[in-house]
């Protein structure tokens, strides 16, 4: 009888059946990691701003985060056998049929639990081996074993493509399965995707039963739908009961373009003692099809499974393609209205999703392929390539969202069930070189919030902006590193654009946030270009008087500020900017630097003296750096040489402070040290503690001194490689790295305040300063290493490779155009005629 149904389904869905539906190519490899180092591993599919749910190590699909908030741990349900799963069906050729879960094995921490439900699936045939590949956002669990003549590949992405915000902001997760027949003979295979219709349940919302389990609540009245349209075939999943203003609202779908058998069940029988996975687990089992049940539906949530069989020649492979899409409009974020989703413009629906993503989907997956082949084959070492890209899943995590206007905002991390600091805080945001260097667009967007959105007329900028947008400037919050780093990136964002337009609508607004620094009792209000007010800053606290974290970000915000007022004629402004510069920079170099770092000195918060630090009856204030050698002292130097504007301070003094971080900060195993705050890093690892006091600690110091953060890392490894300390920069990169190791840490999360933190995506600091690339739209100039080698470049608005020789240079352009008048290769500058290159196109010049 099944035999005759999926005939006639297959003759009603006519040449779309008969066709091959598309078929992924060979993707990029960077990072490898054994069955010891899969534990951790959650590589989120999604695009920028939708939400995720991601591909565990082993194959499996955890962190449901698709609804709005962050969801860490979530499966959708209690733990036990009913969360969203992928079997396999096996018949080989006179053999046993077998159906194994898609997933390799459990770990033995992972046994104990007082009622035996330790895990998801625990109850599920599993396959005995696995291993992962990745280079993101390719994901690949490798699975074989477990009593079958099988070996198969999960793999899973979402469609990156750098200068293209609306292509890397898909909802969608795609994943294949790439099975191979390692018998001898033919063998019927079967892949079915299993999930319950979760819509309403976000995480956010539960009970606990009588065994203290979690138990999340919130759908109500959910259908499913099985549809053939639009070139596919699969399940819809709607709600009819839950609130269509919730944020757990919204729409799902799982389809298929693979060629093969479609079968499917929009429920099953109740889940009473757990009947609901038996009876689907029965149904699969007898032959790999679905039976649809046509009982009435009686849960909730009721589950839907979609499955493809394909016979599959002895030795051979073939791919099972599935997409989940979503949509999910009603984000709230850290406001108390709804301020919605971007992407949920652009579609009606799930299915309306699918219907405009999948075909596209060829494309989208040779553009992601091109950029992750183009950086992952330069000549960079393998830490910063993994650094930098692994560290790009931020922008498709639960941190960051989209506004329906397009706008991008961030939490500064996230935390299991929801967001970490709200506001685009700009302290925390000033470090990621990512956005505007990849999605110069959004970067200006995140520009137009803080200038235009989040600054009072009197210069403070809110430096954690409110939603909806009208109410981002409320409150009376000014960071100065935050506010500083402000101006800075508007220079950039100018410079990569290359839009006049952008400064001149732009300037008014930069040149009060600057201003608002000399305001009476303020960060410098006695303009003497030397910041003694009370400086709030990215550690949560106020400094009181001149330090070189907040002194070096005015440096850079002067110089930025200097270039900016003579492109649009206000000279008088200009000269002002450089005046208290070349005065802030001497006096920092003359009253902090003390040989070997940059101290801080610190102030009365009243008078605003300086506080004799060697009196022990001083009324030290609480919270200060003092005499410590800071990790990220020279930040303000990082951003500045990045947006080539020079040196702020003395160049030996600078090369002097970066050595002095590495010879004081670098711990080579912390589990030697104590930390009263939080362990990002613990026994047997290495990496750079935030402070340390070679001339004696203050007793309170600021709270985060003990600690070790990848962003604060990157950016001193990164000022490292700018003063040619490439091994001690080197050194430290791959400290990050080797803790992010899958087993004790997920590789594509580096936390801080949260999950995913904004400001490890630092890390592409590290690709920009070894390429020695520089870039001004304004110009039309290029920079670039003079070491041979192949390089990655970008500027937020195209991107390309460059072939670096002791003769020539090769530029390409690989998507977008550039217009360049002259090319700096090291230390020659060559100028250039007719330079002009569409995308797919390539220029030698010789030297």
């Amino acid at each position: 009888m099944k035999r005759f149904f999926f005939a006639a389904v297959a003759a009603l869905w006519g040449v779309a059946a008969a066709a091959e539906g598309w078929q992924p190519s060979q993707w990029p490899v960077l990072k490898h990691y054994d069955g010891d180092h899969l534990y951790r591993i959650a590589l989120p599919l999604g695009g920028i701003g939708t939400g995720t749910v991601s591909l565990g190590g082993r194959g499996e699909l955890r962190d449901w985060e698709i609804m709005n908030v962050p969801a860490k741990g979530y499966s959708t349900v209690t733990t036990g056998n009913d969360a969203p799963f992928f079997a396999i069906y096996a018949a080989p050729e006179g053999g046993e049929a077998r159906t194994l879960l898609a997933a390799g094995p459990l770990y033995d921490h992972e046994i104990l639990h007082y009622e035996g439900r330790p895990v998801n699936h625990h109850g599920l045939p599993r396959f005995g081996e696995a291993s992962f590949d990745a280079a993101y956002p390719f994901g690949q669990a490798h699975l074989s074993g477990g009593g079958v003549p099988l070996k198969v590949t999960v793999r899973g992405f979402n469609p990156l493509v750098p200068c293209d915000a609306d292509a890397s902001s898909l909802p969608v997760a795609v994943l294949v399965y790439e099975v191979e027949n390692t018998s001898g003979g033919d063998m019927d295979v079967a892949v079915c995707g299993c999930l319950r219709n979760f819509i309403g349940k976000d995480g956010s919302r539960f009970h606990t039963d009588w065994k203290g389990d979690y138990v999340p609540t919130g759908a109500a009245d959910n259908r499913n739908e099985y549809r053939e349209r639009d070139g596919l075939r699969g399940i819809y999943m709607y709600s009819d009961g839950v609130d269509k203003a919730d944020p757990a609202w919204g729409t799902m779908a799982l389809v298929t373009t693979s060629d093969g058998e479609v079968s499917y069940r929009t429920s099953t029988r109740p889940n009473d003692w757990n009947n609901s996975i038996l009876d689907f687990w029965d149904d699969f089992s007898a032959d790999g099809t679905l039976t649809e049940r046509t009982a009435a539906v009686t849960e909730p949530d009721p589950t839907a499974a979609l499955a493809v069989k394909r016979r599959i020649p002895a030795g051979e492979s073939r791919r099972f393609v599935f997409f989940l899409t979503w949509n999910f409009p009603n984000r709230k974020a850290w406001s108390q209205q709804t301020v919605g989703n971007y992407y949920s413009t652009l579609y009606a629906d799930a299915w309306a999703a699918a219907a405009e993503i999948v075909p596209r989907m060829p494309e989208l997956e040779r553009r992601t392929i091109a950029f992750v082949e183009a950086l992952t084959g330069s000549s960079l070492p393998a830490s910063v390539k993994e650094a930098a890209l692994f560290n790009l899943s931020v922008l498709r995590s639960q941190t960051v969202f989209r506004l329906p206007s397009g706008h991008l905002m961030g939490w500064e991390g996230v935390m299991d069930r929801f967001g970490s600091c709200m506001g685009s805080c700009t302290h925390v945001w000033n470090y990621e070189m990512a956005t505007p260097f990849l999605f110069g667009d959004l970067a200006r967007t995140m520009r137009d919030v803080e200038l235009n959105y989040a600054t009072r007329e009197d210069g403070l900028m809110n430096f954690r902006a409110s939603l909806p947008l009208s109410t981002a400037a409320d409150g009376s919050a000014a960071a100065a590193d935050g506010q500083m780093g402000c101006v800075m990136k508007a220079y950039r964002e100018w410079q990569l654009s290359g839009d006049d337009g952008f400064l001149r609508d732009n300037w008014p607004q930069v040149k009060r946030i600057l201003s608002y620094a000399w305001a009476e009792r303020g960060w410098d209000g006695n303009r003497d270009g030397v910041m003694e007010g009370s400086q709030h800053n990215t550690m949560d606290v106020n400094y009181f008087g001149p330090n070189p974290q907040m002194g070096f970000w005015y440096m850079g915000a002067l110089r930025a500020a200097e270039r900016m007022a003579e492109a649009v004629g206000e000279k008088d402004f200009a000269r002002e900017c450089r005046r208290l510069f070349e005065r802030g920079s001497r006096w920092m170099d003359e009253n902090l630097f003390n040989g070997e770092y940059y101290e801080h000195r610190i102030t009365d918060p009243e008078t605003f003296g300086f506080i004799d630090m060697d009196d022990p009856q001083a009324a030290v204030p609480p919270y200060q750096l003092g005499r410590g050698c800071l990790v990220d002292q020279m930040v303000g130097q990082y951003m500045a040489h990045i947006c080539s504007l020079g040196y702020l301070a003395d160049r030996g003094n600078v090369r002097s402070a970066l050595q002095s971080v590495m010879r004081y900060n670098f711990v080579e195993d912390f589990g030697t040290r104590f930390n009263n705050m939080r362990s990002y890093v613990t026994a047997g690892e290495s990496g750079l503690v935030m402070a340390s006091w070679p001339k004696g600690r203050l007793a309170i110091p600021f709270p985060y001194f003990a600690e070790s953060m990848t962003g604060f890392e990157y950016c001193a490894a990164v000022g490292m490689i700018y003063e040619g300390m490439e091994a001690d920069a080197l050194k430290c990169i791959d400290a990050i790295r080797a803790r992010f190791d899958g087993a004790r840490r997920n590789p594509f999360s580096e936390p801080e305040c949260g999950h995913h933190y904004a400001r490890s995506m630092a890390s592409w600091g590290a690709v920009i300063a070894l390429s020695d690339f520089s870039y001004s739209g304004v110009d039309r100039s290029m920079g670039i290493t003079s070491r041979p080698g192949r390089y990655f470049w970008s500027n937020g608005y195209s991107w390309g490779t460059c072939e670096v020789s002791d003769a020539e240079v090769t530029v390409e352009v690989c998507e977008g155009s550039l217009d360049l008048a002259t090319l700096r290769v090291g230390e020659r500058t060559v100028r250039l005629r007719d330079f002009a290159l569409r995308a797919g196109e390539r220029r030698t010049v010789k030297l």
